[in-house]
């Protein structure tokens, strides 16, 4: 019979519990009392033959409303864009998945390039000096940054705009507690950053302002007016930003950013049920020793060929634990790697293209609301994401639209107060002019 696995048959059990010298798996537990010990059966399905399992995991799976089957506008940080094919394709090589991280540069050089070729292109975008290898996620890319700039400054004050994804704000306070930084919430108004109340907040003490560009309502900050108000304080400015609006946005080099972070998911890595994904970290050149994770950089052997090779490595397992940045394990690479495929094969035209697309029919998405009657908040720079007054529950809402072959957008009211009836819809590419009439009239006639 075929397996996906190596099964463990008696024979392996036998022959196991003879070179470790006991006569059953009991015997392991020996040393736990038996009153303390589980002895009845697991109240779980009796085991069934693998082509069972598989029928009854895909009728399980079947039930899912996924982004491939209904016209989805549920974004919130995670998005249903284009993938192009030749992603898994790439990623799919063995060579790739298995990998872990390439200490030994002379067997991995299609790996180190490969992570070179993402922080080079992650520059390009964020218009900064260098960037790393990649993170696990946005989140906890937006956390190191925090904690990083609390290092650097040597000030244990962080200001958060209150329209950064309230999730990544999450991490960030959890990363800051084991370091004693405090975290203050700079409040918004109007859907973006309040620049009056940071000047209030703003002191001796502040590490960094940390905002997001297009933020979490999809509004575009003024990132060199909130830039300024840091440095003149001596604080760092730190900006999470969605690389993929960084087609047609100025890249917050170009506008002040000392480190730049974000996800990488609209670059060819799938929604998969919010992660895993990929974190990128880029910083201006007087914080590249600092940077967290791993550093690829390109020089030449003694015969004067091109190679990589990891550098300025600043994890535990290089230097001294007091010196060391936080630590990057598992295969965060492969990632990252499926990102630069989709970055290459859509190349800077095409990128830029996609960013219009997005940026256009969320604009259209809006007219389509107001004109149907809804109340849309914010002004008129939106990239991917609206606020929609929905006039009733989200959560009722959402299930009348999912009835539809709709997937609506994200209640608003699970994270920010006073936002009852509101919802964040996301419009990317992939949503097409009939889907995006087809939402708006259905929300017309719920609300009749």
């Amino acid at each position: 019979m075929m397996h996906r696995y190596m099964p463990m048959t008696e024979a392996d059990r036998a022959e196991m519990l003879k070179v470790i010298g006991i006569s059953s798996v009991d015997e392991l537990f020996a040393d736990i009392p038996e009153s303390v010990r589980f002895t009845r059966d697991l109240a779980i399905k009796e085991a069934k033959s693998e082509s069972a399992l598989i029928k009854e995991l895909s009728r399980a799976a079947a039930k899912n409303a996924d982004s491939k089957q209904y016209a989805s506008f549920l974004g919130a940080g995670v998005y249903d864009h284009y993938k192009p094919i030749i992603v898994d394709h790439v990623i799919s090589r063995s060579e790739f998945y298995t990998a872990y991280t390439p200490y030994q540069p002379e067997i991995s050089q299609g790996e180190l390039q490969a992570i070179f070729e993402f922080q080079t292109m992650i520059c390009e975008l964020t218009g900064m000096d260098l960037a790393n290898s990649s993170m696990y996620d946005g989140g906890t890319a937006l956390a190191e940054a925090g904690t990083l700039a609390a290092g650097h400054t040597k000030r244990k004050k962080l200001l958060v705009s209150e329209t950064v994804h309230p999730e990544s704000r999450d991490v960030v306070r959890s990363y800051a507690d084991g370091q004693q930084i405090e975290v203050i919430t700079i409040p918004q108004k109007d859907g973006v950053t309040d620049v009056e109340e940071l000047k209030k907040l703003l002191a001796d003490d502040t590490a960094a302002v940390l905002v997001q560009y297009p933020n979490f309502f999809g509004q575009v900050e003024e990132l060199q007016a909130i830039g300024e108000l840091a440095h003149d304080n001596g604080a760092l400015f730190v900006v999470s930003s969605n690389p993929l609006a960084l087609g047609i946005l100025t890249p917050p080099g170009e506008l002040g950013a000392d480190i730049t972070v974000g996800d990488a998911q609209p670059f060819g890595i799938p929604e998969q049920f919010g992660g895993p994904h990929c974190g990128y970290f880029a910083v201006t050149k007087k914080l590249m020793r600092k940077v967290p994770g791993r550093l690829v950089g390109e020089t030449t052997d003694d015969q004067g060929r091109r190679g990589y090779v990891l550098t300025l490595q600043a994890r535990e397992q290089h230097i001294r634990r007091d010196k060391a940045t936080s630590n990057i394990c598992s295969n965060q690479a492969l990632n990252a790697l499926a990102a630069s495929v989709a970055m290459t094969a859509l190349g800077k035209t095409g990128a830029r293209e996609i960013a219009y697309q997005n940026y256009a029919k969320t604009h259209y998405a809006k007219q389509a609301f107001e004109k149907a009657g809804f109340t849309v908040l914010g002004g008129n720079s939106h990239f991917n994401e609206i606020v929609v007054d929905c006039k009733r529950s989200v959560k009722e809402l959402n299930r009348q639209l999912l009835e539809q072959g709709i997937i609506g957008g994200y209640d608003l009211s699970l994270t920010y107060a006073g936002m009852e009836n509101h919802a964040l819809f996301a419009v990317t590419e992939q949503r097409t002019k009939e889907e995006i009439d087809a939402l708006v009239q259905e929300m017309e006639a719920v609300h009749a």
